[in-house]
């Protein structure tokens, strides 16, 4: 069965391309930011969009990785980095899809800890699918799908494509 492709590999690099210039728009009067994501998509798009920030602006980026059960979202969350190094700061919490808003909406209390700066939110494929009330600030499409299909994301060396199954 061929796979039904939302995104390919350029697609996606433009949407990364567009959400760190919005990123870097937002957070032009910072010095630091944080970008936050989700493990294993979630953090592999925030190193993407970190390597498109290193070369348009001149924001310190400080990269963390969330570390979350994500089937089970009361377990303990965590983070690359101490609660001190994204205290008061300016934080974007990453994360491939948007589904039902259960992995974001946790994600942010468990940042919601520590006094934030500014927090926003990233995802590359916005499903409109929610039970919380969470948003995604920054994405690269919304889609309108059944809640029965799934979106899956492949970062791969050779090949990065977005698919609806």
């Amino acid at each position: 069965m061929p796979l039904n492709i939302i995104l390919n590999q350029q697609e996606i690099e433009n949407k990364i391309k567009r959400i760190a210039y919005q990123i870097y728009e937002t957070f032009v009067d910072e010095e630091e930011i944080v970008l936050a994501g989700i493990a294993q998509n979630g953090f592999i798009l925030a190193e993407k969009i970190n390597s498109v920030l290193l070369t348009i602006c001149d924001i310190k980026v400080i990269l963390c990785e969330v570390k979350m059960d994500k089937h089970n979202p009361f377990s303990p969350i965590t983070t690359s980095i101490v609660k001190e190094d994204y205290s008061n700061k300016a934080v974007v919490l990453v994360d491939d899809v948007l589904n039902s808003g259960t992995t974001l909406i946790y994600g942010v209390k468990h940042f919601l800890d520590v006094p934030i700066k500014k927090f926003k939110t990233a995802v590359l494929v916005d499903r409109n699918h929610k039970k919380f009330p969470v948003k995604a600030d920054f994405k690269g499409i919304s889609l309108s799908t059944s809640s029965k299909e799934h979106v899956n994301v492949v970062f791969d060396d050779e090949n990065c494509y977005a698919c609806l199954v």
